[in-house]
């Protein structure tokens, strides 16, 4: 038998310490602990800290001061899982706090994060990197990261998960990843859309909610959506808008079908299904303004096809839209407004909104909400485009007024469709003139100032529609709308450019407004468009023929040319050839010179007796004798006389008393000479103050006026009387130049042209005017420049077509087209006129042929 052997137990070794509980009530001890070699004790600091960091953000601040974070990266990869779990927990609250957030960023954790995302590993850890991922996501450089190093494949296996947390943690951040296009174009290719959909049927809403976000995001590109169609995500949408229940996914579950709804394929399955229909009744019977909003805007995303528009038009959503415009909520009416304006494209959309509609747009006009104004002003512009019938409807509920208002809206884009509509408007005579009544004109004025190139295209396109009357150019005028408008002919913007020349070109159609235009410098920036063939357009070279049609002056100055068709009137002046960029000062400012030694400046103003405005004083000859380069004003001059008679004056005595009065006594005389003394008296001090008053009253009231020029006006007298019974035109072209010669000095003798001091004369003229300002009717001895205005001037008023050319040395001429018989033996022959230079000087009335050796021997020195 064997001997039993009794076995002892070995003590343990002597450098091993018994298991000790460490209890701490201090951060920085439990933070000394993570760098513990035990796990055990690694597990309970990180337990602890976990707990500690919890309570508050204060918490988190100190432990990231205290170094905890650093710590913590290197245990979420320990190879102990409990620890490894436990340091995760802390790293997916501490995330929450911004500063944390940033040394994360600093200590690249997302690569450490993600590679713990892999389906073998601990749930606990999947809730809490994710959590992390999530709240470190929301910075554009932590999305790119994730992005690069592969993490929505891992965030998107992840939301099959067993766990509501890590579902909820992975969908959030796969929605803020998709905020950036990279990873909204590569979700598709991840196959997102299934697990998305089967999100919507979790039990908790907080998950639905960022599923459906996501889905609006990532909605938006056209491939994701024709997958969500594939995959029945439109019927699981609508099922969300048909349950009560999900009322509060309603909002989210319309932006995501809205942009679904974009896509005619999509429009088509959904009417063929009778989807579109219930979604319409949804909105119809909704009263949440987010839902209402919210369909406003799918219907507008919709329209912007045309294949939508005409199935929501066969859909009568017209109906839905004028309603939602009833609504008490501005975001509403903005929606709808937009809806509307993308509809109008539709036109029996555009129809129906113009009977319906278009009142209560008008109507929103008059919203404080800026916002609201402005969607309603720009559906406004989209219903009158090319729509004489909506735009007669507007006006017919009123909507003139608050359009003319809206031109000086706070927002740009209120401005430039208030334009809009005005415009679309004033094609119609009757609404033009209704627009302009409601002074129009004078609000444009601060839209032409607008930088907003959008503002001043259309404002300086309004000024185009209106300006075709001349009180709406007066108003203008007078509002100081003509500035802004020259200087948008400055604008780099093409249509601006173009826009403004149209306006100008419309504009210049009245002298007054033309003359004003180019005292702005209209004239040379026109013509400096025109040089360039970048910048010049149709309307710029009209505009600068307009122009210097309507400003003779300017354009005889300039140019040297007046032909047939511009008629001299009243206000015309010769100042003589002016270099390019020099400006024309008006005949008022050149008449308030002094008398200088240059060459005189002669002027038009044969007004009849009857229309001068100072009729009381009228002269009693035709000479030019009293007249003056001065203000006169008939107002002033009527309250003149009736405020200077006296009060003795004015209450006359009847005949009876008068005639008594004559008889009376020496004493009465004495005492009532007496009295009138002081009555004397005391009517030159009221008569003084009176003077004074009128004499400021005269000073704002006086304009300036060129003095009429009756020695003109009989000269054009008796050319109707003498030449217009001539049978033919030739002979009233020859009659004229001999008349014109007579008045001016006689036929002169080429050699002693010299002789023919004219110079002379004209500076007699000016010398007794004091004024280089000159009527041509007190030029008695004129050479060619002054004979050929005279020409000019006269046949035009008794209907002789004539040009009027400059040339050099003081050299003018006039040119006449007459048609010539027909040779001898030929009858009923039709000949083309020819055109002649008229001899004004040496053989008046003497026709040369253009071109002939005459002709040019008259137009050279």
């Amino acid at each position: 038998m064997g001997k039993k052997v009794k076995k002892e137990v070995e003590p343990p070794p002597k450098d091993v310490f018994d298991p000790l509980l460490i209890e701490s009530k201090t951060a920085a001890t439990v933070v000394l602990m993570l760098s513990s070699p035990e796990e055990e004790v690694l597990a309970k600091a990180c337990d602890a800290i976990y707990k500690f960091a919890s309570k508050g953000d204060e918490n988190k601040v100190t432990l990231l001061g205290l170094g905890a974070v650093e710590h913590l990266y290197k245990l979420i990869s320990h190879e102990d899982p409990i620890v490894r779990r436990n340091a995760m927990m802390v790293f997916g609250i501490m995330a929450s706090n911004h500063d944390v957030k940033k040394l994360l960023r600093e200590l690249d954790v997302t690569n450490a994060l993600l590679s713990h995302l892999v389906p073998e590993e601990d749930v606990v850890i999947h809730e809490f990197a994710t959590l992390c991922l999530a709240q470190m996501a929301v910075e554009y450089t932590t999305k790119v990261q994730i992005f690069e190093q592969g993490g929505l494949e891992p965030l998107i296996r992840l939301l099959d998960s067993p766990d509501p947390d890590v579902k909820k943690n992975s969908v959030e951040c796969i929605y803020l990843l998709v905020q950036d296009f990279q990873s909204r174009a590569a979700v598709s290719e991840l196959n997102v859309i299934p697990p998305l959909l089967e999100l919507l049927k979790s039990e908790y809403p907080v998950i639905q909610l960022l599923a459906l976000q996501t889905l609006e995001v990532i909605s938006k590109d056209r491939e994701t959506r024709i997958i969500l169609g594939e995959n029945q995500g439109l019927d699981c949408l609508l099922k969300i808008l048909e349950t009560n229940e999900f009322n509060d996914l309603h909002v989210e579950a319309l932006a995501v079908l809205g942009n679904c709804l974009e896509d005619v394929h999509a429009m088509q399955l959904i009417q063929q299904t009778g989807g579109l229909k219930k979604l319409l009744s949804f909105v119809g019977d909704s009263t949440v303004p987010d839902i209402q909003k919210n369909a406003a805007k799918a219907i507008a995303k919709a329209a912007y096809d045309s294949e939508n528009r005409k199935i929501l038009n066969e859909e009568e959503v017209e109906n839905c839209l004028i309603n939602l415009l009833e609504i008490d909520n501005d975001g509403v009416k903005v929606a709808a407004s937009q809806a509307i304006s993308a509809m109008c494209e539709n036109l029996s959309s555009k129809r129906v909104f113009g009977l319906q509609g278009i009142p209560q747009l008008v109507e929103l006009l008059s919203s404080n909400n800026e916002e609201v104004k402005e969607a309603a002003v720009i559906a406004l512009a989209n219903l009158t485009t090319a729509s004489h019938s909506n735009s007669s409807t507007v006006a017919e509920a009123e909507g003139i007024e608050p359009l003319v208002k809206t031109l000086n809206a706070q927002r740009d884009g209120a401005v430039a469709n208030a334009a809009a509509v005005l415009t679309n408007m004033a094609m119609q005579e009757p609404l033009r003139l209704s627009i302009q009544s409601h002074g129009a004109m004078s609000a444009l004025a601060e839209p032409l100032r607008s930088t907003n190139s959008q503002v001043q295209s259309r404002a300086a396109l309004l000024v185009a529609a209106l300006g075709c009357d001349a009180d709406a150019r007066a108003e203008l005028r007078n509002a100081g709308g003509l500035g802004p408008l020259v200087e948008l002919l400055h604008s780099k913007n093409k249509e601006v450019r173009r826009n403004a020349c149209w306006a100008v070109m419309v504009c210049a159609s009245d002298e007054l407004t033309a003359v004003e235009l180019c005292r702005l410098g209209a004239l040379d920036i026109l013509e400096e468009i025109n040089l360039s063939t970048g910048r010049k357009n149709n309307f710029s070279e009209a505009a600068l023929e307009k122009l210097l049609d309507n400003n003779l002056s300017q354009k005889y100055s300039q140019m040297g040319y007046l032909s047939s068709s511009n008629i001299i009137t009243d206000g015309f002046y010769d100042y003589g050839q002016i270099k390019p960029g020099i400006k024309l000062l008006s005949l008022e400012e050149l008449s308030m010179q002094e008398l200088t030694d240059r060459r005189a400046t002669i002027f038009i103003n044969a007004k009849p007796q009857e229309d001068v405005l100072a009729v009381e004083e009228k002269p009693q000859n035709s000479s030019y004798e009293q007249t003056t380069l001065s203000p006169v004003s008939r107002k002033s001059s009527r309250e003149k006389s009736s405020l200077l008679v006296s009060p003795v004056e004015e209450k006359q005595e009847p005949p009876g008393r008068r005639s008594s009065f004559s008889k009376s006594s020496s004493r009465e005389k004495g005492l009532r000479k007496g009295k009138g003394k002081k009555e004397e008296e005391k009517m030159i001090d009221v008569t003084q103050v009176i003077s004074k008053v009128q004499d400021e009253i005269n000073q704002e009231n006086a304009q300036w006026q060129a003095p009429p020029d009756f020695i003109l006006l009989d000269y054009i007298n008796d050319a109707s009387k003498t030449i217009l019974p001539l049978t033919t035109t030739r002979e009233q072209v020859v009659a004229l130049a001999q008349f014109v010669a007579d008045k001016m000095g006689g036929a002169i003798e080429k050699e002693k042209l010299h002789d023919f001091s004219w110079e002379l004369h004209i500076s007699e003229i000016e010398y007794e005017l004091k004024s280089n300002v000159v009527p041509i009717g007190k030029v008695k001895k004129g050479t060619f420049y002054h004979r050929a205005l005279l020409f000019k001037v006269i046949a035009d008023r008794i209907g002789i077509g004539c040009s009027l050319v400059r040339g050099e040395y003081n050299r003018a001429w006039n040119e006449v087209k007459l048609v010539d018989d027909s040779p001898q033996g030929v009858t009923g022959l039709l000949l083309p006129p020819q055109e002649y230079i008229v001899d004004l000087m040496f053989e008046p009335g003497f026709l040369m042929k253009q071109g002939s050796a005459e002709a040019d021997q008259y137009k050279r020195i």
